[in-house]
């Protein structure tokens, strides 16, 4: 009879494993041996983990990058300029007390951002490890499980965006926990002129607008990360009309006469200019740093106009008119 033809040689165990269905689910590496790996079963990826193209969990080595960064410091800011405001708030005319409170409230939130970098992976260090955002679905694996068999759901819930998601919760914590330890012993100190049940009343807010902040991270902590810039400018510049209105500030004889007009001011310029930094993100240095001569812009348009827009004025013309 004729030869017989022989093929390629067969594996004795090829490892085929089922599709790992679902958009973050991934497989695990359980050991690794020289150059090959063994996986685990299809499911979630462990904290500080997300799935390559392969469907395998990696770890997360890369660091944040400066529009990570600028975000976070944008979810730092919030807490810190809302008891700003609810301290002037509540603080009336009586404002000696209220620039200790002020003062209390950075020290706060700057403690609290220097203790969470600390507790963040790598323990220990100002570094923190990150995964890279790629795509507004990664802030909510929670809505992609896969439904294979449309009965049963592969939860793989993870954090893809880790830690970016989870820090700002941790920061909330620290922030409110030394409120807590801080400011009421300061308030009874030093808030004398106050009424007694005034005195703690921007704390109080504070117990209210930290759930409210927790809320909006868990919900739109995605959204915010790609709107925040725009969202600083807007807030900045309709902030800065309604202060300059309520003042009464019609020209720069007015912004000088108090020093506390000044320090809205600057505040508000510092933010304008974090709006466009955060858009532009200084990635060509010569063509971005122009962009903050734009800065004082929306002020002097306020104050060039102010006087043709005094609603006493308006109503008087037309007043004339008929």
């Amino acid at each position: 009879g004729g030869a017989a033809v022989t093929g390629p040689p067969v594996p004795a165990a090829v490892d085929i494993q089922p599709a790992c269905l679902g958009l973050y689910c991934g497989r695990t590496v359980l050991a690794v041996n020289g150059s090959l790996e063994t996986y685990g079963d299809c499911g979630v990826c462990p904290r500080g983990q997300r799935t390559d193209d392969n469907k395998i969990c990696r770890e997360c080595v890369g660091s944040p990058d400066r529009y990570d960064w600028l975000y976070l410091g944008f979810m730092a800011m919030l807490p810190l300029v809302l008891h700003w405001f609810f301290i002037e708030w509540y603080s009336g005319k009586k404002s000696s007390s209220a620039l200790f409170q002020h003062i209390s409230a950075l020290l706060e939130c700057s403690v609290a951002a220097f203790v969470t970098l600390l507790v963040s992976d790598p323990v220990g260090s100002l570094h923190i490890r990150s995964c890279k955002v790629k795509k507004l679905s990664d802030w909510y694996t929670m809505l992609y499980n896969p439904s294979p068999d449309y009965i049963t759901t592969v939860h793989c819930t993870h954090e893809a965006v880790y830690p970016l998601y989870t820090i700002v919760f941790i920061y909330y914590a620290f922030c409110l926990v030394l409120m807590m330890l801080l400011r009421p012993f300061l308030v009874k100190k030093i808030a004398c002129g106050l009424g007694k049940s005034d005195r703690f009343k921007s704390i109080y807010a504070a117990l209210y607008f930290f759930p409210v902040l927790t809320v909006l991270q868990a919900v739109g902590g995605g959204l915010l990360y790609y709107a925040f810039p725009y969202i600083i400018l807007v807030l900045s510049l309709v902030t800065l009309a309604v202060y300059m209105s309520a003042s009464e500030v019609e020209s720069f004889k007015d912004l000088l006469v108090r020093k506390k007009r000044l320090v809205v001011l600057f505040s508000h310029w510092l933010l304008h200019a974090y709006g466009i930094i955060s858009i532009s993100k200084l990635d060509k240095l010569e063509q971005n740093l122009p962009l903050l001569a734009l800065v004082p812009i929306p002020t002097l348009f306020y104050l060039l106009t102010a006087k043709y827009t005094e609603p006493s004025r308006i109503l008087a013309e037309s007043g004339n008119g008929h």
